[in-house]
Order: C-alpha cells, then sequence, then structure tokens
C-alpha cells in the first residue's frame, strides 16, 4: 500500500483548500479528509472522508492504521476571537490534538506532521515593525497561549524524538471559498462579501490597525513548500514567520473602491481591536525565504481583483 495522508479539520476555511490542492498534487484516494463537521458536502463527497473528533487519540490512530497514513497536517483548532468566549475549550481542543499527533509520531505511526501556529503567538511586548523569527512572545490572548506553548512541544519533540513535525505561524488568511472562522483577521474577508452584496460594511477594527496577511492561494502554496523541502534545510523546529502583505481596513478598503467606486465603510472597533492591537504589523519572514525559498505571489491589488471577481460570480451568478 502505499503512503497517505490525513488532514484533521478539513472543513475548517485553511483545511478546505489544502484538501483540494494535496489531492490534486496526491491523488483523490491518497488524501483522506476528517472533520468533526459533515456541513461541508462538497468536500465530504468530494473523496475520502472521515468523522475524527480532533480530541479522541484513538479515532486519530485508529484512521491512521487504517488508511496507512504516512503524514498528519492538524488543521483542528478554536481560533483568536472563538477562544475569548470559550477558552477551556479552546486550549482543550487545541492542546490535545497535537499531543495526540506528537505521541503518534514518537510512537513510529505516523512519519511526518504540518501543525499551524499564528502570529498571535506574539503580543504587546514584541516589536511591532518587521518582528523577527526570534523574539518576544508574551500572547494575551488563549489561542495564542496554545499556539506558543505549542511551538515549544514541536520544537521539543523534535529535539528529543526526532519527529519531523513542522510548522507555520500564519498571518490573517484570505479566501473566496472559506469564510473565516472566528478570527480577529475576518474582517478582511467578511469586508469582500459585503462590497458585493451590499456595497456597505461596518469594520470591527479601527481603519488604520495594519497587521500581516495572506491570499490563501499563498498560504497553501506556502505549506506545501514547507513540508516539501528537506529536512535537512530546515532550522526551525518551532514554527517560521511567513509573511506576504500588510495593510490596514482603510487600505483595502480603497482597494476595493478602485473597483466598487460606491462602496462605503464604517468602523465600529469591538473587543477584536485590543487582539489587533497586540499583534505585529510587519513580520520579518527571511529565515523561510532562506531555508525553503518561501516567495509570496500576491499582492492586495491582485488579491483584491481576483476576490472580487470570484464572489461577483458567487452572488451574482
Amino acid at each position: 500500500m502505499s503512503s497517505k495522508i490525513l488532514i484533521i479539520g478539513a472543513c475548517g476555511q485553511i483545511g478546505t483548500e489544502l484538501t483540494a490542492k494535496l489531492r490534486e498534487i496526491h491523488g483523490v484516494d491518497n488524501v483522506i479528509a476528517s472533520d468533526i463537521n459533515t456541513r461541508k458536502l462538497d468536500l465530504v463527497n468530494s473523496g475520502p472522508f472521515e468523522i475524527i473528533d480532533a480530541k479522541n487519540f484513538n479515532a486519530i490512530k485508529d484512521c491512521c492504521k487504517n488508511h496507512n497514513i504516512d503524514t498528519v497536517y492538524l488543521m483542528a483548532a478554536l481560533l483568536s476571537a472563538t477562544g475569548e468566549k470559550y477558552p477551556m475549550e479552546a486550549w482543550d481542543l487545541n492542546m490535545n490534538s497535537l499531543f495526540h499527533v506528537l505521541n503518534l509520531a514518537k510512537g513510529g505511526n505516523i512519519k511526518k506532521i504540518f501543525w499551524p501556529s499564528s502570529i498571535a503567538v506574539f503580543g504587546p511586548t514584541t516589536p511591532r515593525e518587521n518582528t523577527p523569527q526570534h523574539t518576544i512572545c508574551e500572547p494575551t490572548t488563549v489561542y495564542g497561549i496554545t499556539k506558543q506553548v505549542g511551538e515549544r512541544w514541536c520544537e521539543y519533540y523534535n529535539n528529543k524524538y526526532g519527529v519531523d513535525v513542522r510548522s507555520i505561524r500564519y498571518p490573517g488568511i484570505i479566501s473566496h471559498k472559506a469564510m473565516p472562522g472566528g478570527g480577529t483577521t475576518d474582517y478582511a474577508v467578511e469586508i469582500y462579501h459585503e462590497a458585493i452584496k451590499n456595497g456597505s460594511y461596518e469594520c470591527f477594527l479601527s481603519e488604520n490597525t495594519s497587521l500581516p496577511m495572506m491570499f490563501m492561494e499563498d498560504a497553501i502554496k506556502a505549506t506545501i513548500n514547507l513540508m516539501e523541502a528537506p529536512s535537512e534545510q530546515l532550522t526551525i523546529r518551532s514554527a517560521y514567520n511567513l509573511s506576504a502583505i500588510s495593510f490596514t481596513p482603510k487600505d483595502i478598503f480603497e482597494s476595493i473602491k478602485n473597483h466598487l467606486p460606491d462602496f462605503e465603510i464604517t468602523y465600529n472597533p469591538d473587543f477584536r481591536q485590543a487582539i489587533a492591537d497586540s499583534w505585529p504589523s510587519s513580520i520579518d519572514d527571511s529565515v523561510a525565504r532562506k531555508d525553503w525559498n518561501w516567495k509570496e505571489s500576491f499582492n492586495l491589488e491582485a488579491m483584491t481583483t481576483v476576490m472580487l471577481k470570484e464572489l461577483k460570480k458567487k452572488y451574482n451568478p
């Protein structure tokens, strides 16, 4: 039997598109999608699918054994804004699911792991401009805490047990295919939908809040490039800084307005503003660029062009 890939949390924002791309590369039958959520029928019906709770070690282990799983992408998590509402649930899911796959790799059941970290590991004491790879990490959210602790455990399992685990500190991710799942950067997806549907948007962050962002195609490309890189080239086993573009709500508004002159925006910051204010405004990802030749493909204007084109098809077929 050939080795196979398991994606845990395949119905999430990143998991949905990662599943499609990995199936394109490796073949549909070699990529097992799994989630506790079966509402995304297109994904559920597009290839092998298992209902798996990421907190259930035995369910993950049995799936890996039954399908001869070689590589696991653990994409299940409670994100920043949702995690603040349900802190214990966020800790339980985000940490225990990671331990499950790390221990499976330690026991020789799987060979390689991808686990996503986030810019949420940073905090108000972190340098905000060109945040370096190695810097102060004092997160102020439960989500950030779980990601910071997770990075330490990934590095520990690699150093102590030789586990091949790889990770990226994702910035905000923007996609026209899947809606976001409760993050602080969600506005940068919502704004495009509202521009097409209603011609106006009320933003939950202030107009000059600059945050690192990335178009989904770049995020998927980076994830796969990292996983395909030779192990000996990798110098980071916690999580790589990753960057593409940084912009403010005002910047993205003006980018959309170039295409839709009547588009309007208002600003009504909520509890997510404090979270955004604790995060970097730009990221230094020079280590990723050196170790595995990372380079983004989309700037703000290119991303806006694609987003509006695709969403117009969705809402005005």
